[in-house]
């Protein structure tokens, strides 16, 4: 029988691949050693107040000295998404235009995401990347639609965007055999809701194992709870990850595929709408709005992958 993990994990004491049964993927998230830490530098961003100057100038230090995050930040702040008036060629400029929260959390993502750069599997880090970039930045359109005084922060709608869909990765490195038949299914039927296949093929959604890992990395209990309810944001458990959860889902279904194959359905409800206290009938031009910020944000995030 072929093994279901990577080479690197066979010698493992924690591994849970057994040669003659499948992973149990409920036993296999209440350790996940075996995944890859929390990169240094994201702990180190994670952990700055940057509400002194002191702060800010540890993140510019730290932004610096990674040379692919730094690369990644200035590619950002040159993009067509921010319409910058000149070419910025250093971080502090970069910093300046993004705000200082939106960078910490971008570079938070991007250290994340560069835990894995090869496919595992059919998985595709890659397209992960892609697709949560597109939805960090098209959730923008949803919250400028909000009253003022109900918007989230910037920091935390890029970082839970960015972060939205981890579990992917997790489930790819526990047992790449049921990932890559997940991401098998999802190309042939592709007008099903993807968590229903996933309900049908996991024990453990991809929702449940992105708030494990995000548990296991010690992130705010907010993001926790937009990684496990951002496909189910109606149920009560979601309040604590609100109004993020309902921004996420209703910007997923606004966007066109880009990334990953994933249909989470292309309705929103008025009631959905009415819950963040956006007016229905302004639909229409929140959801093309959505779709060109998406497709920019495509645009960056292929440029630099």
């Amino acid at each position: 029988m072929q093994n279901r993990l990577p080479a690197r994990y066979n010698s493992s004491p924690t591994r849970y691949y057994h040669m003659n049964a499948p992973i149990d993927l409920r036993q296999a998230i209440r350790n996940l050693n075996s995944l890859p830490a929390l990169p240094v530098i994201a702990q180190r961003l994670m952990a700055l107040k940057l509400d002194s100057e002191e702060g800010e100038k540890q993140m510019m230090l730290l932004i610096s000295q990674d040379p692919m995050i730094s690369a990644k930040i200035i590619g950002l702040a040159n993009s067509p998404l921010l319409g910058a008036s000149r070419h910025i060629a250093a971080v502090k400029d970069a910093a300046m235009l993004l705000g200082l929260n939106r960078v910490k959390s971008v570079a938070t993502g991007i250290a994340v995401m560069s835990l894995v750069n090869k496919p595992i599997g059919r998985f595709d880090p890659q397209e992960l990347w892609l697709h949560n970039m597109a939805v960090a930045f098209a959730m923008l359109p949803v919250v400028r639609a909000m009253p003022a005084r109900k918007r989230p922060q910037d920091d935390q709608i890029f970082l839970a965007g960015i972060l939205h869909d981890i579990g992917y990765l997790a489930l790819a490195h526990l047992d790449t055999q049921r990932s890559d038949d997940l991401h098998t299914r999802f190309v042939i039927e592709p007008d099903r809701l993807a968590i229903e296949v996933e309900r049908e093929l996991l024990e453990v959604t991809h929702d449940v194992l992105g708030a494990e890992l995000a548990k296991h990395w010690n992130l705010p209990d907010d993001i926790v709870a937009v990684l496990r309810y951002h496909h189910t944001p109606e149920l009560a458990e979601a309040a604590e990850g609100q109004p993020l959860a309902r921004i996420i889902n209703i910007t997923e279904k606004l966007l066109p595929q880009l990334g990953l194959h994933e249909y989470v359905g292309n309705y929103v409800a008025p009631e959905e709408w009415a819950a963040l206290d956006i007016d229905p009938d302004r639909a229409d031009e929140i959801a093309e709005q959505v779709v060109e910020q998406a497709n920019q944000a495509a645009q960056f995030a292929s440029s630099l992958s």
